[in-house]
């Protein structure tokens, strides 16, 4: 006979039959269960107040979570910290290690032991990124002006909408400290990969710059450049001509039409808070988040890197040791 654990009915029933003035060996009859099967049950799991179902399957549920946490070897949670001080989230870890054919661990337990890390005064917890509710806009009427031979996003290239090929950028900026510098980002649609540039202001002309700066390295990948309607965006045909790439902009409010680059933008916040200036900040500084985010294995991307999928680059060794 295969043993298999209790269930949460049989607990109940248990309860019931023990209501009832059943012996525990009456009870194993009924259940099929072996007498000392239900010997151990109610020895183990009976609290101040008795013999109750729910509290007995929560206590065995944490006595077989707690053995399998064991299981675990230190080797492994030494790996997962590694990572999470990488910036990966417990989800992109759970999924690196399987795809890699280490031992894995779910992302709950992951979480479980940040917790435990912060209140034993670690710091693990800082490098999760925090999750905002994201806030209704009651925007009127775009009154930013219409911009220069605009090229609406309904005209863009059906296939830009089903990442079937490399090509398709997504623009904005990321605005420091009010009459700073800013961060120009474009994400690439299918292989998330990111360019991130600082520009000196959010000038048409500074921006131009921070674009070409960043994506003419990557031309022979440049075939779509979808925009908001910011007026920093102001000499798009400039930038198309440069890159021999067309233009198109999303509808005033409309963010999520460029959602990816949304989401992109606020994995970049976690390294460039909201608020705090960008003058200081240096282009060593902004390899570093760029490397952050081509280095991070993605779901969508079935646990690959942007890095891996666009250019054949394998992870940093801290990914891999």
């Amino acid at each position: 006979m295969i043993y298999t654990q209790l269930t949460e009915i049989e607990r109940y029933q248990i309860k019931t039959l023990l209501n009832a003035g059943y012996t525990q060996k009456n009870i194993a009859i009924e259940l099929d269960r072996d007498p000392s099967t239900l010997c151990r049950e109610i020895k183990r799991n009976s609290g101040l107040r008795g013999y109750r179902p729910q509290q007995a399957h929560k206590l065995a549920q944490e006595r077989k979570q707690q053995h399998s946490r064991r299981l675990i070897t230190d080797q492994t949670w030494d790996h997962i910290e590694r990572l999470l001080r990488e910036d990966l989230s417990p989800e992109q870890i759970c999924g690196w290690l399987k795809k890699n054919d280490l031992q894995s661990v779910s992302p709950e337990w992951i979480y479980q032991y940040i917790l435990i890390d912060k209140k034993t005064g670690g710091n693990l917890h800082s490098h999760l990124r925090c999750q905002k509710k994201r806030k209704k806009r009651y925007g009127s009427p775009d009154r930013r002006g219409q911009l220069k031979n605009r090229v609406s996003i309904d005209e863009r290239p059906a296939i830009v909408d089903t990442r079937k090929r490399i090509g398709d950028w997504e623009m904005d900026l990321i605005i420091g400290r009010i009459g700073g510098a800013v961060l120009m980002t474009a994400v690439e649609r299918k292989t998330r990969f990111t360019v991130i540039v600082l520009s000196p202001d959010k000038t048409a002309e500074s921006v131009r710059q921070a674009i070409l700066e960043g994506l003419i390295p990557l031309a022979a990948q440049v075939e779509t450049l979808t925009y908001d309607n910011g007026k920093e965006f102001a000499q798009h045909e400039m930038i198309s001509e440069a890159l021999n790439a067309n233009s198109y902009f999303a509808h005033p409010y409309h963010s999520w039409e460029r959602g990816l680059n949304e989401n992109t933008n606020g994995l970049i916040r976690q390294y460039a808070l909201k608020g705090s200036s960008f003058d200081d900040m240096t282009p060593a500084d902004v390899q570093k988040i760029m490397d952050k985010l081509n280095d991070r294995p993605r779901k969508c991307l079935d646990f690959n890197t942007p890095n891996q999928v666009l250019f054949g680059i394998e992870p940093p060794i801290a990914l891999t040791s």
